[in-house]
């Protein structure tokens, strides 16, 4: 589905920085872009959903993680043709617990420090227009191009799965005991994957610091945090 300048599509922006959400809507507004809605948290979300029926939702995924994913996917089963734009300041999805069949068909991802000016947030808008149809994997794009996760060449790449998701845990507060529990592996296992993860982020160990603290920080830097 193309929609013409004349006939734009209905977007609804949903972002939890007040700061963000405006100065985007504001840009995209002049850009002649049509924002019919802006969200800053769930239930506002939903409900102009349901009042708005936009036909593109552009979301910021810092917007809580999952729960973001959750609302894409509910809005999926009522507009099965909803077209979505994901914006992240994370290379690495699986920081947020996601793996890629976790994200809605069709999906176009943009990766803010790609972002040079709006024409890469306005192509992803009208380029993910009818993808959820034709049953396309979700896509990072960059400037007028799709581009996969890995191109963005991070350290993160380095990591297996299992040890993203013990860096996930360990920076939520969890101990190597709950971790072990929640995972069904030994304490022993745990502290292995750990001792792995502070190698592969060149963190040499020093008993006058906190390697969890640090590993926390680390987590919550490839996030994109701290906010203002």
């Amino acid at each position: 589905m193309v929609k013409t300048q004349a006939n734009p599509a209905r977007v609804l922006i949903i972002n939890d920085d007040a700061f963000e959400l405006a100065t985007m809507s504001a840009s995209l507004r002049l850009h002649s872009t049509n924002i019919v809605g802006e969200a800053s948290n769930m239930l506002i979300a939903e409900n102009l959903f349901r009042s708005l029926q936009p036909e593109v939702v552009m979301i910021d995924l810092q917007f809580s993680g999952e729960e973001a994913i959750g609302l894409l996917q509910r809005f999926r089963k009522i507009d099965p043709k909803l077209g979505i734009v994901i914006t992240t300041s994370c290379p690495d999805l699986r920081l947020f617990g996601l793996l890629e069949r976790n994200i809605p068909k069709g999906s176009r991802i943009i990766l803010k420090r790609s972002v040079s000016d709006l024409s890469i947030i306005t192509f992803a808008l009208a380029e993910c227009l009818g993808s959820a149809q034709d049953g396309s994997a979700m896509k990072w794009i960059s400037l007028h191009s799709t581009i996969h996760a890995n191109s963005f060449l991070t350290i993160l790449n380095e990591f297996t799965d299992i040890q993203i998701e013990t860096l996930r845990l360990v920076a939520q507060g969890m101990s190597n005991s709950e971790i072990a529990r929640v995972r069904f592996v030994s304490e022993k296992s745990v502290e292995q994957i750990v001792a792995r993860i502070a190698q592969h982020l060149s963190i040499t160990p020093d008993r006058s610091k906190n390697l969890r603290v640090i590993l926390t920080g680390e987590y919550f830097k490839w996030l994109g945090a701290p906010r203002h």
